[in-house]
């Protein structure tokens, strides 16, 4: 039997919890839900994700089976953020292919399978929004880019690379050398 640690209740109101009560209990029934949800706070990561509140679009599929509800789809939402070489603004559509089994109460999937392998119904509830996370911070690029061949910004002055002018250098003098460049700019006098 697996560690039962305290399970926060959920709200049936909460956009991301759905309620299961007209599915019956018996294996091969089906339901589709295709719904439109506020995007949870906090989904992505440092430089791009989904903008709080923002739409996201689940086109789903509910299927009771003998230890509980598969839940299968997709979710398309809008991501934002920065591209991490230029730090312009960017934005993109990503979709996810979404799959998890919340297991009945009592059921032997239930008993047997770790906290972290399957989903859980309190009741007829079921909350998606892990599943939603995993699946949409997952499919997010680390280091995001605003395209592939974006120079990113010159070291020196901090300025993107492609609005500079071709020329464009921080030439340094080594305070080394200087003397000798004294003397150069003499001799071509």
């Amino acid at each position: 039997m697996h560690d039962q640690s305290p399970v926060r209740h959920l709200d049936p109101r909460a956009p991301l919890v759905l309620d299961t009560r007209d599915l019956p209990r018996r294996p091969g029934v089906m339901r589709t839900l295709r719904q439109t949800v506020p995007a949870p706070p906090e989904l992505g990561l440092p430089l791009v994700g989904v903008p709080p509140g923002a739409p996201v679009e689940l086109d789903l599929r509910l299927e009771s089976v003998s230890e509980g509800v598969l839940v299968s789809g997709s979710a398309t939402a809008e991501v934002a953020g920065e591209c991490g070489r230029c730090l312009r603004p960017i934005s993109d559509t990503v979709s996810v292919a979404l799959q998890q089994l919340y297991a009945y109460e009592h059921s032997a999937t239930d008993e047997t399978a770790e906290e972290d392998e399957v989903g859980r119904l309190q009741g007829d509830l079921l909350d998606l929004e892990p599943a939603l996370r995993d699946a949409l911070v997952l499919a997010l690029p680390n280091h995001p880019v605003c395209r592939a061949d974006c120079p990113g910004l010159c070291p020196d002055c901090g300025q993107p690379w492609d609005e500079l002018p071709a020329d464009h250098n921080h030439d340094q003098a080594d305070p080394r050398w200087a003397a000798l460049g004294a003397l150069l700019d003499e001799t071509k006098e």
